[in-house]
């Protein structure tokens, strides 16, 4: 049984009304994207991207409800070496594994195994021995309290749970610097009280602790069973076979001079880090089938992953009137300052980035979006029906001229979808 509040089911309801008009239904069973004609616009702004030697290689797709409406691969997996990049490139996607997080945790909640507004202690009792910080004393000690409330799934799902990224976060920087040199302080604490702030952090590393435990499988083997398989998404997993190594794409990290020095292929973990908030490989084709079944109310063909309801309920924000998605490095060796959309009101659902403001040339209000730290990006525009990913493998994150590109190939995209 669905164990959704009456405030959910108002607000999902509202949201199945507002996608009601997107594209049909995709029919037939979930199987690999169809092939796309090719969009000369888009591939004319990627490849002048890739040409002027600011981005070694992309993969860029788009789709429809019904079918892929863009895919191009562009320059090199390795800048100075031959593999060209294709379709099928695999990708480390780092953060954008959250979304896949969301969605099992979703599918738990449809089944009452989890509850979005219960203490999560209740499942997973560590929760329940984070402090807040609430400051240091003049000798630089963390001065920590009980929290004011439990923290929730639904505070989790949106980062508004206290748990912040050190990489974004100075006082989490003070408070783990700290923690590292007394080993009586406890060793992660709260940045505030839940639901009083938005962080970007380790929620959904905690979400992914949640639905092990609940559903009783380790989160690699849940994601396979429950999303990944049904979608076909078979180049996606905490590890990645010789073959599929083959194809993967180095990391690139940009130097100060602005040029890009080649990394090797990271060692792979035997057994594989598995995580709630990354760690997962992708590619391109696999990625848009998730994000088109989101498009397509929570199936594609024949494989449900969520009902229509819960994906609706996605689509709405949930953290009121605080402040999301802006964010100031602290090593700006692994990112800039994060800011898609400057003058854009942003807010966070149950698993992505909501701009409440149409973005100029691109996508419209509403739509929903997110990222991985290697310059990985996703979005979903339920108002106009799209959804649209692009790759590339560098650091830091939020590197200039990767968002160039990204904002290239969705200005293109839009200009062709309206011009249709």
């Amino acid at each position: 049984m669905v164990r959704f509040s009456r405030r959910d089911v108002v607000l999902g309801t509202a949201a199945m009304a507002a996608v009601g008009t997107m594209s049909d239904p995709l029919p037939g069973a979930a199987t690999p994207l169809p092939a796309a004609r090719p969009g000369p616009d888009i591939d004319a702004a990627l490849r002048a991207v890739v040409d002027s030697g600011r981005v070694p290689g992309i993969v860029a797709m788009a789709a429809n409800a019904r079918a892929t409406i863009y895919q191009g691969a562009f320059g090199v997996r390795d800048h100075g070496g031959p593999a060209k990049m294709t379709t099928d490139t695999v990708f480390r996607i780092a953060s954008m594994a959250k979304l896949v997080t969301s969605v099992a945790a979703l599918q738990l909640v449809e089944q009452g195994r989890l509850k979005l507004d219960e203490p999560a202690a209740n499942v997973d009792p560590t929760l329940a021995a984070l402090p807040v910080l609430t400051g240091f004393d003049a000798k630089g000690i963390p001065q920590l309290r009980p929290p004011r409330r439990p923290i929730t799934l639904r505070h989790l799902l949106s980062h508004t749970s206290g748990l912040s990224y050190p990489l974004w976060d100075a006082d989490a920087v003070r408070y783990a610097r700290a923690a590292r040199s007394d080993p009586a302080l406890p060793r992660g604490a709260l940045m505030f009280d839940p639901d009083r702030r938005w962080s970007y952090g380790g929620s959904l590393d905690r979400v992914g602790r949640l639905i092990a435990i609940a559903s009783g499988l380790p989160l690699d083997r849940y994601f396979r069973d429950h999303i990944l398989r049904p979608l076909g998404m078979n180049d996606t997993g905490f590890a990645i076979d010789a073959l599929q190594r083959a194809r993967e794409a180095h990391l690139h990290v940009r130097r100060s001079d602005g040029t890009l020095e080649p990394q090797p292929l990271e060692k792979p973990r035997e057994p594989p880090t598995v995580s709630g908030g990354g760690g997962l490989y992708s590619t391109a084709p696999d990625y848009l089938v998730l994000l088109q079944a989101l498009l397509n109310g929570g199936s594609l063909g024949g494989a449900a992953i969520l009902r229509p309801h819960t994906v609706a309920l996605m689509a709405n924000n949930q953290i009121g009137d605080l402040a999301a998605g802006v964010m100031k490095t602290t090593n700006p060796a692994l990112s800039n300052d994060v800011d898609f959309f400057p003058g854009n009101r942003l807010r966070w659902s149950l698993g992505h980035m909501i701009n409440l403001d149409p973005v100029e040339g691109g996508r419209k209000a509403g739509s929903l979006t997110w990222a991985g730290l290697f310059n990985t990006y996703y979005w979903i525009d339920p108002a106009s029906g799209i959804a649209g990913v692009i790759m590339m493998q560098i650091l830091p994150f939020a590197d200039g001229h990767a968002l160039a590109a990204y904002r290239a190939f969705e200005r293109a995209l839009y200009r062709a979808h309206n011009a249709a």
